[in-house]
């Protein structure tokens, strides 16, 4: 008897973006952000990374607390290497908020809704990312809660 050896899993990268990059941020929030010394996604995930350090952001830039949750959630979701920049804000719209949501929910009805938001917003089925990329975010986002 012989043992088989496995090739060791392919750790999935975190991504981290320039805060300028992160979608629906103002110029002026954008300034507001590097000023406090949050120049990148990850940054702004540590520095708020609970309930009260959100609240005390907010505060610190003169936003309402529901701003600071959703950079959180879009610099959450854009860690995800195949949804990065370009698809979380689609995401956050379809209504998934974090990567532990985008690793639990099944492909099927998350492409649905997505799906569903494009029609709805663009009219258009033919701009909806495929089934295979939406389980590629479901696979990266699982890698991503296992490697924490």
């Amino acid at each position: 008897m012989y043992s088989q050896s496995k090739a060791p899993a392919k750790k999935i990268q975190s991504c981290d973006w320039p805060i300028e990059q992160l979608p629906g941020l103002s110029a002026e929030e954008q300034l507001q952000l590097e000023n406090c010394g949050i120049t990148t996604t990850n940054i702004l995930l540590k520095q708020a990374n609970n309930p009260t350090t959100r609240l005390a952001l907010a505060n610190k830039l003169h936003v309402h607390p529901q701003y600071v949750n959703k950079w959180i959630a879009l610099a959450d979701l854009a860690r995800v290497q195949s949804v990065g920049i370009q698809y979380c804000g689609l995401l956050l719209h379809a209504g998934i908020i974090s990567v532990k949501q985008l690793a639990e929910i099944p492909t099927h009805r998350l492409h649905k809704q997505v799906m569903r938001l494009q029609v709805a917003t663009m009219q258009r089925r033919d701009l909806c990312p495929t089934v295979d990329l939406v389980q590629q975010w479901g696979f990266q986002a699982r890698m991503l809660t296992v490697d924490g």
